[in-house]
């Protein structure tokens, strides 16, 4: 049986609460300490976790032998200075997208964590939804057939953040899902946004990603949209899947259907196509960040690798993102990863 873990968890704001409230009630954790600078918050670590100690400083965490593992759920520009006290501190470190601004940040912390022999994960959330899962089983199998492009949609009308663009914050997404479906990284993204609300933080951006073996991607990233869409299409040579995170029960559809070539000698001047049925496959309802942080403890614990989310991908993931802020500032020219 796995020990439970000593855990802190630095920030409990929107989405650092959820962390909180997990963690709280996870049988393998053994949630210790809440740091947050806002009072606010800081009461609501208090309702959710009880029994840790709750203060505005990450200091008594890093200074606590019983803490083994740091959650860093803060606004992103302190990740990568939070993430670097809690390795120099002798602990795991779980850090929440992106894990750095840029790209020497990022290669920086994955060296002090092979160099500390400590378990560095980024929270790339979606590779542990288990509709990703069953993607990504279709996609190795080849039951979709070649993956000819695929093309995620992730809009919503929602907080407009002034310390990050919708780039970086919605962008490590449909970065890390595309890589791991496909197993495979951009090699070449251009980008083009604009700035509507605030000046030099792009509300809206259209990406464009080009992978190995000829296929094609792209992303549209915002949060100035009257709709909330949560979506991603990958098209094959037999077949098509959709995922829809904002269904409540039927996240996939699977598509039978795609070009049928012309026979030989034939007089037709277009292609036909073949119309199949349709699959709505059956995705377990687990939390995906129960699933992350469950994965996180394990390797924490016994001192092994993460399957999915560890540093190596968090800091392509930047790579990519780094990239695409090239392409932006170059008015859309593609630029090579």
């Amino acid at each position: 049986m796995t020990p439970r873990v000593g855990v802190a968890v630095a920030g409990c704001g929107e989405w650092g609460r959820n962390h909180v409230r997990v963690l709280a009630g996870m049988p393998g954790a053994n949630l210790l300490h809440v740091a947050d600078p806002g009072a606010a918050r800081r009461d609501v670590a208090a309702g959710l976790a009880p029994h840790a100690r709750v203060s505005d400083d990450l200091g008594p965490a890093l200074a606590d032998p019983r803490v083994q593992a740091v959650v860093i759920a803060s606004p992103s520009p302190t990740h990568a200075p939070l993430a670097r006290a809690a390795l120099a501190a002798g602990k795991h470190v779980l850090v929440e997208k992106p894990l750095a601004p840029s790209v020497a940040e990022a290669e920086d912390l994955a060296a002090r964590a092979q160099r500390a022999r400590r378990v560095l994960a980024v929270g790339h959330l979606l590779l542990h939804h288990p509709a990703v899962r069953h993607l990504r089983g279709l996609v190795a199998r080849g039951a979709l057939g070649r993956v000819h492009y695929l093309y995620a949609q992730r809009t919503n009308l929602g907080r407009i953040r002034s310390d990050e663009s919708a780039l970086w914050s919605l962008g490590p997404h449909d970065v890390s899902v595309m890589a791991h479906l496909l197993d495979a990284w951009p090699e070449e993204v251009a980008a083009h946004g604009a700035a509507y609300v605030q000046p030099e933080r792009e509300d809206v951006v259209f990406l464009t990603l080009r992978f190995p073996a000829g296929v094609l991607a792209h992303v549209h990233l915002s949060w100035l949209d009257p709709h909330k869409v949560r979506r991603l299409t990958l098209v094959g040579a037999r077949r098509m899947a959709v995922f829809d995170d904002m269904e409540p029960a039927e996240k996939i559809r699977i598509h039978d259907k795609g070009p049928v070539p012309r026979e030989p000698g034939s007089f037709a001047e277009s292609l036909a196509v073949r119309f199949g049925e349709t699959r709505i496959p059956r995705i377990a309802a687990t939390e995906p960040l129960r699933e992350e942080l469950r994965a996180f403890l394990r390797a924490a614990a016994r001192g092994t690798p993460l399957a999915v989310g560890g540093a190596d991908e968090g800091v392509r993931v930047v790579r990519v993102l780094a990239a695409a802020d090239r392409s932006l500032r170059a008015g859309g020219r593609a630029v090579r990863v």
